[in-house]
């Protein structure tokens, strides 16, 4: 059967850690291959015992890490490489590139030793070919999942909003910051605000939510249906972006959602997400007084999973159809050297 190797540089849980692990698991997914999921060096991926007849990255593209990504198209010169692009995306180069024509630079010298480029969303696709990071012929766009039956499972939420919850890393990319400081300047004693994850930022978000007892930090949920559960309204306030897997889960859920009008979150205005203009305490306020007065729900997409599969499905058969096309090409070519 078909061997597809994935791998990783980081195994904190995470949405990349759960796609992989939707990918691994999925009955659909396992009738189009085996899928392996192997942990390697950032910066020495070729290193590690690899065995496929395709090879996904779904690592983070850096300088220290090119070298090693040279190695591995070196090593495999005739396996079909993808990467799979979950960091880099036009909000996170607005905020935190600040040599962008190095940036870009380091973007097109990786992708260039890739077979395809995989894009997590259609405003990230968007953003890699304007810049010419990428060319259209090599780009594919698949938009991440991860099992969604626990979320649609969960009951309806009744009545107004009361409890708003923001999940994920405690990053400076979440807006969590942005968000308690909004929730603050909204004096309702009835609404409460839910941050429930970890992550480096913790410290700060705590000093920031210092007095107000409508707000909690209860950590790290293993669960994320059940912590979604306790939540009738999720915001995601991100300064960037490239897709957001805790909004598809959101709307699995039936939950209302805010979103700030960035990079992937976009793709999800348009199943019922309610983007906030602009990244300001102000109108995150503004935001969460009309949800409170009632929000509509977002559509309920029973076909993520399966959009999911079928763009790997069609990635792995172009890329073995050029496979093969390319080995008739060799041998051919061989034979021909060899009766002149």
């Amino acid at each position: 059967m078909l061997r597809i190797v994935h791998l990783i540089d980081d195994t904190n849980p995470g949405g990349v850690t759960r796609y992989l692990d939707f990918i691994a698991a999925d009955a659909a997914m396992a009738r189009l291959a085996t899928h392996v999921v192997v942990p390697v060096s950032r910066t020495r991926p070729a290193t590690a015992p690899i065995e496929a007849d395709v090879i996904v990255s779904h690592l983070t593209v850096s300088w220290r890490g090119l070298p090693g990504l040279m190695l591995l198209r070196a090593r495999f010169p005739n396996t079909p490489l993808v990467h799979v692009e979950h960091s880099y995306c036009a909000g996170f180069a607005a905020a935190r590139v600040t040599a962008p024509g190095r940036f870009q630079t380091l973007l097109r010298c990786a992708y260039a030793l890739f077979d395809r480029v995989v894009a997590v969303s259609a405003a990230q696709a968007d953003w890699l070919v304007r810049r010419g990071l990428v060319a259209p012929s090599v780009l594919e766009m698949i938009r991440p999942c991860v099992a969604l039956d626990a979320f649609r499972a969960l009951p309806v939420p009744g009545g107004s909003v009361r409890t708003i919850g923001a999940i994920g890393r405690f990053d400076q990319q979440k807006g969590f910051d942005l968000l308690i400081r909004a929730f603050r300047a909204v004096s309702d004693p009835d609404l409460r605000l839910q941050l429930i994850g970890d992550g480096p930022e913790r410290a700060a978000l705590e000093t920031l939510a210092a007095g107000d007892p409508r707000i909690s930090l209860p950590g790290f949920a293993a669960d994320p249906a059940m912590a979604m559960s306790g939540c009738d309204l999720v915001a995601m306030p991100s300064r960037w972006e490239p897709y957001g897997l805790i909004a598809l889960e959101a709307m699995a859920a039936r939950r209302p959602l805010l979103v700030a009008n960035v990079d992937g979150l976009k793709d999800h205005i348009a199943n019922g997400a309610v983007a906030v203009e602009e990244m300001t305490v102000e109108a995150w306020a503004s935001a969460i007084v009309r949800a409170r007065a009632g929000m509509r729900m977002p559509a309920t997409d029973m076909s993520a999973e399966a959009a999911c599969v079928d763009g790997w499905a069609r990635l792995v058969a172009d890329l073995l159809d050029r496979a093969t096309e390319a080995d008739v090409a060799r041998r051919t070519g061989r034979a021909e050297v060899g009766l002149a």
